[in-house]
């Protein structure tokens, strides 16, 4: 998640290969499937700490980090690219320039569903250069991917054509994301029928936050939450600093989850969710201990499930 007021940038993008990115998402719901999808699966919490394993492998090697335009975030891209591509997916990568550096977004698209109603799930690849970036924003990048790869173990025929994205320049000021939709035609973006972020999902005293945008989204999120038992509350702390913000400006109905950046866990929220009172939700967030020892595995479990159930039901 970028910093909470971040010096406004000048991004000259360029555009990497394909149009492909061209396609948009849905303007309108339309009516779900006659023939029913299968519910959907539980997302193996050890496949998307794995993914983290390396994420962190991948920054130790390059330099402690996985920010913009360093090869530690290269490298996080063709790592994510390469398991995409082996599943099946059709993924393309956009450059763009951010502060003097060259900047890449990651987009996979799942063949088949309707092509003018196009469900996405995205979240921020880069971290900032202080760390390896694993709760933010490997925790998210890892779930997305995880459920990505479900998809295709599931061979998945949704009614809505699903796409993944995981975005360059996050900390920078969305600059990959909003470099994205703004070089969507009109067209193509009225196309997105949702946008679903995840943003640091695996805080070490984590919280459970819903994003109070699109009402369809919220509900569905907040209805897998009640059907395992756990308390939400709306988020507040990060709202439009993430990569829903561009889309939501653009009228593409947004959603997504979060567990808690530098803002302290009341104690009301503390009997609500167990952890520690007084403390932020991330201690590590944006420094040099955010690695893989800091992330919650519980609350990393419950949002990489209830991932997957919105893309599944959202879908459908």
């Amino acid at each position: 998640m970028k910093l909470s007021v971040p010096g406004r940038l000048t991004a000259t993008a360029v555009v990497a290969s394909v149009t492909l990115l061209l396609g948009g998402s849905i303007a309108g719901a339309a009516p779900a499937s006659q023939s029913a999808v299968a519910a959907a699966p539980d997302i193996p919490v050890a496949n998307v700490k794995a993914h983290l394993t390396q994420l962190q492998s991948i920054a130790t090697a390059n330099g402690g980090n996985r920010a913009h335009g360093r090869a530690g975030h290269k490298a996080s891209l063709d790592f994510v690219k390469a398991k995409l591509d082996a599943a099946g997916f059709t993924t393309t990568v956009q450059q763009f320039t951010a502060s003097g550096r060259t900047g890449y977004n990651l987009i996979a698209d799942w063949p088949g569903g309707d092509p003018n109603q196009v469900l996405m799930a995205g979240s921020h690849l880069d971290g900032v250069s202080s760390g390896a970036g694993i709760n933010d924003n490997g925790s998210g990048s890892a779930a997305v991917l995880e459920t990505a790869l479900a998809v295709s173990r599931a061979n998945l025929q949704p009614t809505k054509h699903l796409r993944f994205a995981w975005w360059g320049a996050e900390e920078l000021g969305l600059v990959g994301s909003r470099y994205y939709v703004n070089n969507l035609s009109s067209v193509n973006r009225a196309k997105i029928s949702g946008y679903l972020n995840f943003d640091m999902i695996g805080s070490p005293n984590p919280g459970y936050f819903v994003y109070d945008d699109d009402p369809a989204i919220e509900k569905t999120f907040k209805d897998y939450f009640t059907g395992i038992g756990v308390p939400t509350e709306i988020e507040t702390e990060g709202d439009g600093r993430s990569d829903h913000a561009p889309f939501k400006s653009a009228g593409v109905p947004v959603g997504g989850l979060f567990t808690g950046a530098s803002r302290a866990k009341t104690s009301a929220q503390a009997a609500k969710w167990g952890g520690t009172a007084g403390q932020a939700f991330d201690r590590c967030y944006h420094s040099s201990c955010d690695t893989t020892s800091s992330i919650n595995d519980t609350a990393l479990n419950r949002n990489s499930d209830a991932l997957a159930y919105a893309v599944w039901d959202l879908s459908s």
